[in-house]
């Protein structure tokens, strides 16, 4: 990763301060791609009022998109709870609706028809999400493309030749053994994965092209997998404890990647003025 993506990990982290600890976020696009359709609550629990935030986001710009026309509809094992069968408007393009999910724990659908943009009709594009209510409340990361290697770090696989190489099963039992165990971790790494692997693919392709890239990304690497090693070393039981260690390896990494180039390239002019 390049010395942008550290600063945009501090970026990734912020939702963790503004959101519940246990905030979900599903993001996914109608059946033609037309639109990405994102949804975030919190916690569901069964027979309780919940409030699903909807965004409908333009995929080109990846900015909210104004005037929509669409239903909803919400079910499980195949009984609705849930339906806005006549077509709706939003001029926001952003909108809150409570649910109550009264049927108990368990996976509901909740359906999307989309059949307008703009005050524009549109041929009807669907969209469906799953959605877990009660204990099992922690959704799955969203998926990664399909060429993306199982959900591994491709810029990683790419620069160090092998998914079973060492950097690669260090990055690989992080994720699994130590982030993932916590809901505060589940959540960054949603919204890395959804950030990381827009550009990945290309980052890795590139690499394989230019070999020169490759040693480029080796050195670039190795601080950030030094610091990540220690997080190996120090027990991580709490919500707390993920945040405080994983803040302090980012400042780390902040400080390899930026403040001491910066601090060089500082002293670099104040000698060149004397």
């Amino acid at each position: 990763m390049d010395r942008d993506m550290k600063f945009l990990l501090v970026l990734l982290l912020i939702p963790l301060f503004i959101i519940p600890a246990f905030a979900e976020s599903q993001v996914l696009p109608t059946e033609k791609g037309t639109l990405d359709v994102k949804l975030t609550y919190d916690a569901i629990e069964p027979n309780t009022l919940t409030k699903i935030n909807i965004d409908f986001i333009n995929p080109q710009t990846q900015k909210i998109q104004e005037h929509i026309d669409y239903t909803i509809s919400v079910s499980k094992d195949g009984e609705t709870v849930f339906a806005m069968d006549r077509l709706t408007h939003t001029s926001l393009g952003s909108v809150k609706i409570p649910i109550e999910f009264n049927l108990g724990e368990g996976v509901y659908s909740m359906n999307f028809n989309v059949e307008g943009i703009l005050f524009q009709p549109i041929p009807p594009e669907t969209v469906s999400f799953d959605i877990l209510v009660g204990e099992a409340h922690a959704q799955p990361t969203t998926p990664p493309p399909d060429n993306a290697e199982n959900g591994g770090c491709l810029i990683a696989t790419a620069t160090f030749g092998s998914e079973l190489a060492p950097q690669v099963q260090q990055l690989r039992e992080l994720r699994d053994n130590i982030i993932l165990k916590t809901n505060s971790g589940i959540a960054f790494m949603t919204t890395f994965n959804q950030f990381y692997y827009s550009f990945s693919p290309t980052v890795s392709d590139l690499e394989r092209e230019q070999p020169i890239l490759k040693e480029i990304m080796k050195v670039l690497l190795t601080p950030m997998l030094s610091s990540l090693s220690l997080l190996n070393y120090v027990d991580i039981d709490s919500e707390q404890e993920m945040l405080g260690y994983g803040i302090s390896v980012v400042l780390l990494n902040i400080g390899m990647y930026i403040g001491i180039p910066l601090f060089g390239i500082l002293k670099l002019s104040q000698y060149r003025r004397n």
